[in-house]
């Protein structure tokens, strides 16, 4: 069994096989590392599945199977426009030496399924999609906030029908943490992956994940209550995958020009720098935001960019763009224009940044702070005074925060160097608080925390 991580999705994809056969579950768009990894196993890819309806990813399963003329095993129960074979609960599919049933799990979207997958009368290994995951469970409002509940009260009872299974059948699930499908039962995220070898098991989450534990009311009441902001983008990839546009490969990047930069700039697109943020703060061109390219720079484009609107990335390495390309086209983000920025043309677009020790010296400007984290970390501690926007709202209300100096943080500073950015092109005067939160504490700065939150 090969697991293939999928870091800048929070995701992982299963490639399990008998030698010569293989069964590939849940992949990406891009199917580079999927192909690579049957090809040095010597094994042909017989069969392809979804667990589900992705709402995070393009899925590749449909451009996989037909590449290499295998099936493709998805719920009967789904309306798609292509080809599948329709498989439901109790169905048998023989894949070479394996047997792989199939297990109705709905809970993370209304006809999701888990692949049993058995050789030679073994325990097997469950790969359990958005169901059980490790220490948690996937979330239920992605499908529509109004299905929720009920889907949390079916996600409580596929995770006992999974909990029925041979306790040493190994847990492979899709959702990891970095992915916005997992929550645990309390709606934070599910606990650290596994590291490189470690096997879970069936056994090991019904004695530790405490949706084994918890009342099915009392369940379904706090993962609902604990699922947070969904990314924008997320909405748009339910029809895609349905439509099967995973299927086809993505539009090509345009190279731009200066001149075209500026127009863009102009005309009110999306002008994106991937540098890192230190550099983009020393000097970066006006009207333009940073994203620096991390695991989770699609994530933020695909959040804070309205759906089809122009984008444009800027880079001064052209190395990063092959990357950012993938990542954007994985949740159906192509045909976007790159430019590469010389190395020895100066920026004159310029703001600061500090650190929380700079922020415990006096000065003589009127400074607001401005906390970009999500609600629960604000919950849970933050300065007295200061305004919350998290990060993916900053943007619709940048004109109507308090007139001052705007000290721009987050926890680590990574999402505090998008805000910072997107303020500074509204015209706003930013400082970057690039450091850790940790150091808040650390230094003795006093905080608060909200007293309605749970």
């Amino acid at each position: 069994m090969i697991t293939l991580e999928v870091p800048e999705l929070g995701n992982r994809c299963h490639l399990v096989h008998d030698g010569r056969r293989a069964l590939v579950v849940d992949p990406p768009r891009d199917l580079t590392a999927v192909e690579r990894a049957a090809a040095q196993a010597g094994v042909e890819i017989s069969a392809v599945a979804d667990t589900h309806v992705h709402h995070d990813y393009v899925s590749g399963a449909l451009a996989l199977a037909r590449r290499h003329g295998a099936d493709y095993l998805l719920s009967a129960d789904e309306r798609v426009d292509f080809e599948r074979v329709g498989v439901r609960h109790g169905d048998v599919v023989s894949v070479g030496g394996l047997e792989v049933e199939v297990l109705a799990t709905p809970g993370h979207t209304r006809h999701h399924q888990s692949f049993l997958v058995r050789r030679d009368e073994q325990p097997g290994a469950l790969f359990s999609g958005g169901s059980l995951l490790y220490g948690g469970v996937g979330r239920t409002d992605l499908v529509h906030p109004r299905l929720a509940l009920g889907l949390a009260r079916d996600q409580w009872a596929s995770i006992r029908l999974i909990g029925g299974l041979d306790p040493r059948t190994a847990l492979h699930p899709t959702h990891g943490s970095g992915s916005f499908c997992a929550r645990s039962t309390t709606g934070t995220p599910s606990r650290d992956d596994p590291q490189d070898g470690d096997t879970v098991t069936i056994g090991d989450e019904t004695s530790r994940n405490p949706a084994f534990s918890t009342a099915r009311d009392r369940f379904a009441h706090d993962l609902v209550a604990g699922d947070g902001p969904v990314p924008a983008y997320s909405a748009h990839l339910d029809p895609l995958n349905r439509a099967g546009a995973g299927r086809a490969e993505p539009r090509a990047a345009r190279p731009a020009t200066a001149e075209e930069v500026s127009d863009a700039i102009l005309r009110g697109s999306w002008v994106i720098d991937l540098r890192g943020h230190e550099e983009y703060a020393d000097g970066h061109v006006a009207g333009s935001v940073s994203i620096e390219y991390s695991p989770r720079f699609a994530t933020y484009v695909g959040w804070l960019v309205p759906w089809q609107d122009d984008i444009v990335l800027l880079t001064d390495s052209p190395r990063l763009l092959q990357p950012a390309l993938r990542d954007l086209a994985r949740i159906g983000i192509e045909g976007v224009g790159t430019h590469v920025l010389p190395r020895a043309e100066p920026l004159e677009a310029t703001y600061r940044r500090a650190a929380w020790a700079d922020f415990r010296s006096p000065t003589g400007e009127q400074r607001v702070v401005v906390d970009v984290r999500q609600r629960d970390d604000w919950d849970d501690g933050h300065l007295p005074g200061a305004v919350h926007v998290p990060v993916q709202d900053v943007d619709l209300v940048a004109a109507t925060l308090p007139a001052g100096e705007l000290w721009v943080h987050c926890r680590s500073g990574y999402r505090a160097g998008i805000a910072a950015s997107l303020l500074h092109r509204a015209g706003r005067s930013v400082v970057h608080v690039d450091d850790g939160w940790e150091q808040v504490a650390a230094l003795g700065i006093p905080t608060a925390t909200d007293p309605h939150a749970a």
